[in-house]
């Protein structure tokens, strides 16, 4: 299948996946052009069990097809419905007999797939043949002739994620009760996002998009909250003093060694450094570190490592209109393949604000789903790592 190219436009796409009962990602099974127009082909991609959608394309640009979630062998399919995609406009027309949903025979002389009144796909010559009806006026039409037929297998979203406003960041409170807060650094290269991811979480916080003046820059220091969360930006990486933080100098931070506030970029960081902590206690420590990443770009110490990928409404349209397609785009799972070295579940997409006025439900539950997912990080290594003690347990929790 890595040679069949789906006829299926991304802007297409996104206009069915609205379509769809929940979020989900298109498999393509089947494809006329490539493995035959003929339905016992067809019928053949089918599984058992699933839920499939058939498009026909015509040299109009017009797309229409059907959507079943029931076994090709059953008839009744309460959530089956046909749709018609023409230019901007998408037309979806729902299940009025649930016992006549669908029906799907595959003799090699009178194979056909039904979907209620709407569309029927039939042999004819042994080939396969489109007939629509037109819903207002209720008369049947030979259809031109098409120029694909394709099925898709209707799969989960690469990831799945509950799209509704919990705010739970406040609450929190680290697993290990060594830990006051959750030191949590940010690092990856100018450009990247760092400062805007961080500006946009306050932002969630306080319900309005802050414009304060970092955006942008090479911002220095720790910008703290009132939470068990401390997120840490730096200097951007680099491969030199000159050019930016050195892997030495984020070890460094990393470790616990560097004072509070030190300007990386006027002077490494060393022993001889004013305030540099020989001794650094696990609260002097940063508990997790996030690489950032644009996603229009694309260690050996234990503590959990994350990548935060950037800029992820600018690489994919339909992302840009709507967030909640984030884990439905193949662009962006394609780019989230691209980062070698951390599973998939290590990457988090965010949109960060940058130009809006005001929030976005959807944007914040996307920046909080990735600050939870940081936090599980930190919480899952240093349960592994700093199993309490009869002492810790006794104590209690510090904030």
């Amino acid at each position: 299948m890595a040679s069949v190219v789906a006829a299926l436009s991304l802007e297409q796409e996104t206009h069915l996946l609205k379509l769809l009962p929940e979020p989900a990602q298109l498999h393509l099974l089947y494809k006329g052009s490539n493995h035959g127009f003929h339905m016992h082909t067809l019928r053949s991609k089918f599984d058992k069990e699933g839920r499939f959608v058939v498009i026909v394309y015509f040299k109009s640009g017009d797309v229409k097809g059907g959507y079943l979630c029931k076994s090709s062998d059953e008839s009744e399919d309460q959530d089956a419905f046909a749709f018609e995609i023409n230019h901007q406009e998408v037309t979806h027309f729902p299940v009025l007999d649930d016992s006549k949903a669908t029906h799907f025979s595959t003799s090699m002389s009178n194979g056909r797939l039904k979907f209620g009144k709407c569309l029927k796909l039939y042999t004819e010559n042994r080939s396969i043949c489109v007939k629509s009806w037109d819903m207002m006026y209720h008369q049947g039409r030979q259809e031109p002739r098409y120029l694909d037929v394709e099925l898709y297998r209707v799969g989960s979203a690469w990831r799945e994620l509950s799209w509704t406003e919990e705010k739970n960041l406040v609450s929190f409170k680290p697993a290990c009760r060594s830990i006051n807060r959750v030191r949590v650094l940010l690092m990856g290269p100018a450009g990247s996002g760092k400062s805007s991811f961080i500006n946009s979480v306050r932002s969630v916080m306080f319900g309005r998009v802050l414009l304060l003046p970092f955006i942008g820059t090479a911002t220095k220091g720790f910008i703290k909250k009132p939470t068990a969360l401390t997120l840490c930006d730096v200097l951007a990486l680099g491969d030199g003093e000159r050019t930016g933080l050195t892997l030495t100098d984020a070890l460094t931070v990393i470790k616990g060694y560097a004072p509070e506030g030190h300007d990386v970029y006027d002077a490494p960081i060393k022993a001889e450094t004013p305030g540099y902590r020989p001794d650094p206690s696990i609260n002097d420590q940063i508990h997790c570190a996030v690489f950032v990443l644009n996603a229009c770009q694309i260690m050996s110490t234990n503590i959990p490592q994350v990548v935060l990928l950037t800029h992820v409404d600018k690489v994919c349209h339909a992302v840009q209109n709507d967030v909640k397609f984030v884990y439905t785009s193949r662009i962006l799972q394609e780019k989230v393949a691209e980062v070698v070295g951390l599973p998939v579940s290590y990457v988090l997409p965010v949109k960060n604000y940058s130009s809006e006025l005001s929030v976005s439900c959807n944007t914040d539950i996307l920046l909080l789903s990735a600050v939870h997912h940081i936090l599980q990080a930190v919480d899952d290594t240093y349960e592994e790592n700093h199993p309490p003690t009869p002492a810790d347990a006794s104590s209690p929790v510090p904030f």
